[in-house]
C-alpha cells in the first residue's frame, strides 16, 4: 500500500468509499496540518412564529415558488440594505 495515494476530489461519497475500505495511518506521510477552515460554515438563525404565522409564511412562500427559508433569507436581506 506505499503507492496508494489518497484521493483528490470533493466527492464526499468517493471519499467516503476510499476510507472506509483504508487505513488513515497507512497514509500519513501524505497528511498535512491545516492552518485555516477549509470550510466556511453559514450562520444560522431561529425565528419563533405563531403556527399560522408559519404556515401564512409558507403558503406566500409557495405562490412565489420559493422555499419559506428562501423567502425569508430575501427580506432580511432586503432589510438590511444587501439585496
Amino acid at each position: 500500500m506505499k503507492n496508494q495515494k489518497i484521493p483528490e476530489t470533493d466527492s464526499i461519497r468517493e471519499l467516503a468509499r476510499f476510507w472506509d475500505s483504508h487505513d488513515l495511518t497507512d497514509f500519513e506521510a501524505q497528511l498535512e496540518e491545516m492552518t485555516e477552515p477549509l470550510f466556511e460554515r453559514k450562520s444560522t438563525l431561529e425565528i419563533h412564529l405563531l403556527p399560522q404565522e408559519a404556515q401564512s409564511l409558507k403558503e406566500l412562500a409557495r405562490s412565489k415558488g420559493k422555499t419559506y427559508d428562501d423567502l425569508l433569507r430575501q427580506w432580511v436581506l432586503e432589510k438590511i440594505g444587501i439585496h
